[in-house]
C-alpha cells in the first residue's frame, strides 16, 4: 500500500540528520514505498471546510550536507492530496501549536494525522503525566511564591524548577536547598511564561541517567540511558547528554504496562516517557518524541518501522 504523507515540521535544512527522529521517519516511509511532502505548520489554511498547506514533494537521503532534495511548493488538499500528516514541528506549546491541532482534528475520519492532534492538545507533556501520579515523584504546579515554599518545607534539599510547556530541557534550573534564589528565579519565570510552573525535588539518581523509553501503540520499542554532560544536571541530548543502551527493570515495565492501553486509545502512536532512577516518571513526551535513532543504533532494531506499520493498521482499520 503506497501512502502520500505529508510531514508537518520544522525547515529540513535546519535538522540534525544524525539524530533527528522526523527525518528517520520520513527516509522510513520512503523504503516502504510512500511519497513524502514537507511543510511548514504556518502554511496551514482553512477554507470553507478545505484544509490546505503549502507543501513541497521531497525526497530525504542520508548523506550528511545533502540530506534532501525537494521540488516546488505548492498547495496541497490534506484530504483529497494526502493519507497521512505526520506533526513533528518542535514546541513551544503554545496557541500556534494548539490552534494547528484545532484545524488538523478537521480531517478526523478522512485523513489520518500522527499523532492524533486532540490527544496532542490534551495532553502535554508535564500535564498529562499527573494521570500516572502514583509513578511520579513529589511535584507541585503552581505560580505563587508562598504555596512553592510551603511545598519546599515539606520537601526539603535542592529543587528543580521547569517551565510547564517547556521541551529539550530548556529553561530546567536546579534550585538550592537554602532556597536563596527562589523568589528571583520565579519573578523571572512568571515574567516569561503566564501558565504556572512546575516544581519537584531534585533527583540525586540522574546522574546514573534518565531513561528514554519508545512505545509506540501502547507497546514497549525500546529505550536509552541518558547520562548528564560535563558540568551539566540536565540529562537532555539536546541539552549536552549522551546516550547509552540499556534494559528495562520491572518498574519501568509496570509504568508502560499502565500508560500502554490509555495511550492506544487516545491515538499516541508515538511516545516517548522519561523515567529517572529507574522509578520516577517525570515527562509523557507526545508533540514531537525523540530518541528513535539511539534506540536503533544500540538494539539494532528498527523503530521507523514499527511506526509505520502500526500507521498502516491503524489506516487500514479508518478505511475499515
Amino acid at each position: 500500500m503506497s501512502l502520500r504523507v505529508a510531514v508537518q515540521m520544522d525547515p529540513l535544512e535546519t535538522i540534525n540528520i544524525a539524530g533527528d527522529s522526523s527525518f528517520a521517519l520520513m527516509l522510513a516511509a520512503q523504503a516502504r514505498g510512500h511519497s513524502v511532502f514537507h511543510y511548514d505548520v504556518k502554511s496551514l489554511a482553512y477554507d470553507c471546510g478545505r484544509l490546505t498547506a503549502w507543501a513541497a514533494p521531497v525526497v530525504v537521503q542520508r548523506e550528511t550536507g545533502n540530506h534532501y532534495s525537494a521540488e516546488e511548493s505548492r498547495q496541497i488538499d490534506l484530504v483529497r492530496d494526502v493519507d497521512v500528516v505526520l506533526m513533528r514541528q518542535d514546541p513551544p506549546f503554545d496557541l500556534s501549536y494548539i490552534t494547528a491541532t484545532h484545524l488538523l482534528e478537521r480531517l478526523e475520519g478522512q485523513t489520518l494525522v500522527v499523532n492524533d492532534p486532540a490527544s496532542v492538545r490534551n495532553a502535554p507533556e508535564k500535564v498529562f503525566v499527573l494521570d500516572f501520579a502514583q509513578y511520579m515523584p513529589p511535584t507541585m504546579i503552581a505560580r505563587r511564591i508562598e504555596d512553592v515554599r510551603a511545598f519546599h518545607a515539606r520537601y526539603p534539599g535542592d529543587l528543580v524548577m521547569k517551565p510547564l510547556h517547556g521541551n529539550g530541557g530548556k529553561a530546567v534550573i536546579r534550585i538550592p536547598a537554602d532556597g536563596s534564589n527562589l523568589g528571583a528565579l520565579i519573578e523571572l519565570f512568571d515574567n516569561a511564561w503566564i501558565e504556572p510552573h512546575m516544581f519537584q525535588p531534585f533527583l540525586p539518581e540522574i546522574s546514573e541517567g534518565d531513561k528514554r523509553i519508545v512505545l509506540v501503540d501502547g507497546e514497549i520499542a525500546g529505550a536509552i540511558n541518558r547520562r548528564p554532560g560535563a558540568g551539566e544536571f540536565r540529562s537532555n541530548l539536546a541539552a549536552g547528554g549522551y546516550a547509552e543502551p540499556t534494559t528495562l527493570n520491572a518498574r519501568e515495565e509496570e509504568i508502560c504496562a499502565a500508560m500502554g492501553p490509555e495511550l492506544k486509545k487516545r491515538g499516541l502512536v508515538f511516545v516517548g516517557i522519561d523515567v529517572i532512577g529507574g522509578k520516577w516518571l517525570t515527562e509523557i513526551n507526545v508533540t514531537s518524541p525523540t530518541g528513535i535513532m539511539a534506540i536503533d543504533k544500540f538494539n539494532g532494531t528498527d523503530t521507523p518501522g514499527l511506526i509505520w506499520a502500526a500507521i498502516e493498521a491503524r489506516l487500514a482499520g479508518m478505511r475499515g
